[in-house]
């Protein structure tokens, strides 16, 4: 089986949901910026529990694009220790995508997400349990922490962005009713509070 890498651009993505990598064989680097003095403890804890599949990679100098720079490095030197890798950078940046186009056509296996749960290897397969999948969001929604989305309809699209085939909105709707029966949300005009365990 393939290794995955996930490269985390952390100056222009500060992950909430780190810990959806727990269960998955992912190695983990973390590039961060010369100006960024403090890590997230959520953070901290997440790669602490990845072990020897995580770690910071720390840049020393700064200006426009140092990390990037870092993070093209370092998926050079990793695919050309492990061309058959697949390779997960973390990022808004859309200056990254040139770069993507050109790997790609090396065939390397290569993506930008803005967001882990967007790993395609993370999403929720068409086959899960009604039970699995209400788990498998009622942790991606922990792990976002204070990002969680605040609408029904953001709450929707979130879902859709775990799964492998985009849900009808019949089905949408019932997966909030019953994360609303199962007390996990509480709706009230189209807003969402969460009651999730912690």
């Amino acid at each position: 089986m393939p290794s995955n890498y996930v490269l985390i651009d952390f100056e222009n993505v500060q992950p909430k949901n780190l810990s959806i990598l727990a269960d998955h064989l992912f190695k983990v680097l973390v590039f961060i910026g010369a100006n960024q003095s403090k890590v997230p403890r959520h953070v901290a804890v997440a790669m602490q529990s990845l072990g020897d599949r995580a770690k910071y990679v720390e840049i020393d100098g700064s200006g426009p694009n140092a990390l990037d720079f870092h993070i093209a490095y370092y998926i050079g030197e990793l695919s050309a220790a492990d061309p058959a890798g697949s390779f997960h950078i973390i990022s808004k940046d859309k200056g990254f995508d040139p770069l993507i186009r050109h790997l790609k056509g090396k065939k390397i296996r290569i993506r930008r997400e803005t967001d882990l749960a967007e790993i395609p290897n993370l999403r929720i397969p068409k086959k899960t349990t009604p039970d699995e999948m209400i788990q498998t969001i009622v942790k991606n929604l922990i792990g976002r922490g204070q990002s969680r989305p605040r609408k029904v309809k953001t709450l929707q699209n979130t879902i859709n962005s775990l799964v492998v085939e985009s849900l009808d909105s019949t089905k949408l709707s019932e997966i909030v009713g019953e994360l609303q029966k199962r007390k996990f949300i509480v709706v009230d005009k189209g807003n969402i509070k969460y009651t999730l365990p912690s």
